[in-house]
């Protein structure tokens, strides 16, 4: 198969789909990889590091496009890249269709296959290519949320961990998953009182059990969420259903019972974000206010660090990417339910539920997609 890997065109977005080390694995396999040009110096890779390899460069994403059969990617295709999408070529990336119409519009009318990383499973009923880029994002938030409250930045000015004698930024997460996990265990190391929110009680139990006195975690009744929300000096959303729309947790009326200046950091920005007053912004211009709560909310977080997030989601995708070169995506899906539930377009019909439902699109099953 040919696998194409065009460089990420979306602001401010320095991952790169493939990494010199997956490459290796695909052309070891009797694969052909193409990457355009420079596709990798966001992330310290250079075309050196891909041609030495067995990569063959291409100067533009348009021959990437045309030349393969497979396109790997980190981001959503944007505007122009979905134009060049062609039938029957498949696209492995992240999508987050629900929140988006006019991707998932172009998406059908390209006739293309499109497999969601954020959509393939794992036994445990988790998400294996979602997970790293949330370890990151989680890890980063109590980062970014930090700087948002700096006064300069129109924040409260309070110093995450206090000093002696002054008290620490009160944190709250909303979701003890995956992101919500990491965000409160850095948050906490970074000397704030962090309380996580869930609604599951296992999930609660859980994080008791392995986390202890680390911080603290309540049941996320809409009562107690207003409650440690008005305490809070930082706020992080880290609300996730698997290929839907995020809820919205904090209306716009109840900004105005948050601290003046306190911060809102958006994780699940993604699928649509759980604020109501969250819109997606870039690392160029990544805050902004409304009521005087300051809200960060970049869609695409991990590309801050785009080196240690592109290794990390290169050693998450690549036998993914194998199993659909190796095998052709039918008979890879057809063996594999967990790579199955990612399909979310198969030649212009939508085959993720939670999808159609955000959108109000007809949904035929994966299932039936492959015999089509």
């Amino acid at each position: 198969m040919k696998i194409g890997c065009p460089k990420e065109i979306k602001p401010q977005e320095f991952r790169v789909g493939m990494t010199p080390n997956a490459a290796q694995e695909a052309i070891r396999s009797g694969h052909t990889v193409y990457i355009e040009t420079n596709a990798g110096m966001g992330a310290g890779f250079t075309d050196d590091d891909y041609t030495a390899v067995g990569v063959s460069i291409l100067p533009t994403a348009k021959e990437v496009f045309d030349t393969a059969d497979m396109i790997v990617k980190v981001k959503e295709p944007q505007a122009g890249e979905r134009k060049m999408l062609r039938e029957g070529q498949i696209l492995f990336t992240y999508l987050h269709l629900a929140p988006d119409p006019e991707q998932t519009h172009d998406l059908l009318a390209s006739g293309a296959t499109c497999i969601a990383y954020e959509t393939v499973t794992d036994r445990n009923g988790g998400l294996p290519l979602l997970a790293p880029m949330s370890e990151v994002a989680g890890r980063l938030a109590p980062q970014v949320g930090a700087w948002t409250l700096q006064k300069a930045n129109g924040g409260r000015g309070v110093l995450l961990g206090g000093v002696p004698g002054v008290g620490p930024a009160k944190v709250l997460v909303i979701g003890g998953g995956v992101v919500g996990t990491h965000a409160a265990k850095i948050a906490a190391g970074m000397g704030a009182d962090v309380t996580v929110l869930d609604r599951s009680i296992p999930r609660l139990r859980y994080l008791d059990d392995v986390f202890g006195g680390t911080f603290k975690n309540a049941f996320a009744s809409a009562g107690n969420t207003i409650e440690l929300a008005r305490q809070a000096d930082m706020i992080i959303g880290a609300v996730l259903i698997p290929g839907a729309a995020a809820p919205k947790l904090i209306s716009r009326a109840q900004l105005a019972e948050l601290k003046p200046g306190a911060a809102l950091v958006d994780v699940a920005i993604d699928q649509g974000g759980c604020f109501e007053t969250s819109r997606a912004t870039t690392h160029q211009d990544p805050i902004y206010e409304v009521d005087g709560i300051m809200h960060y909310c970049v869609a695409n977080m991990p590309g801050a660090v785009a080196r240690t997030s592109t290794i990390a989601l290169g050693n998450a995708t690549m036998p993914f990417m194998l199993a659909l070169a190796n095998k052709g995506w039918r008979q890879a899906c057809a063996e594999d339910v967990h790579l199955l539930n990612g399909l979310n377009v198969h030649a212009g019909k939508l085959t993720y539920a939670a999808v159609g439902e955000a959108l109000n699109l007809p949904v035929i099953s994966a299932s039936d997609a492959l015999n089509m």
